[in-house]
């Protein structure tokens, strides 16, 4: 397995993969959205990244993130908004190395922490975050603005 940056030409398959999660979250993403999502990812000017499992010579899952400043910490935080692996290659292994992967990268550039949000009635994703680290007592509000 290997776990890199996404490339240009990974676009169809995230969009492939993408798809699969948005249906998983019963959420639909309009296109335009997709789109910039993908171009924000590949500009380096952008504080968003995609870190791509490659297994097999195929990407199988992604790992969606966004560094942010804090106002408790000095260096950046980074916030895994959206991780997702294919059905078909799971048990493998490649959500864990999509995790270790940004936890080595988040120490070797310096972040202060990682965070993420779990669907709390995903047992087999709380399982996998829970080896990682205990879930804390918050509770996410979400107010649409458009």
């Amino acid at each position: 397995m290997i776990i890199r940056d996404a490339e240009p030409g990974d676009e169809t398959r995230w969009r492939q993969l993408w798809a699969g999660y948005n249906a998983y979250q019963e959420a639909v993403v309009p296109d335009a959205v997709t789109a910039a999502t993908w171009k924000r990812v590949l500009d380096p000017a952008v504080p968003m990244f995609i870190r791509m499992a490659v297994l097999d010579r195929k990407v199988a899952g992604f790992a969606l993130c966004v560094l942010h400043e804090g106002s408790w910490v000095a260096g950046p935080i980074c916030y895994l908004e959206d991780l997702f692996v294919d059905p078909a290659a799971r048990r493998r292994g490649i959500a864990r190395a999509l995790l270790e992967d940004l936890m080595a990268l988040g120490k070797s550039r310096g972040w202060s922490r990682l965070y993420w949000h779990a669907d709390g009635g995903n047992e087999n994703a709380r399982k996998l975050y829970d080896s990682f680290v205990p879930a804390d007592k918050f509770v996410r509000y979400r107010l649409s603005l458009g």
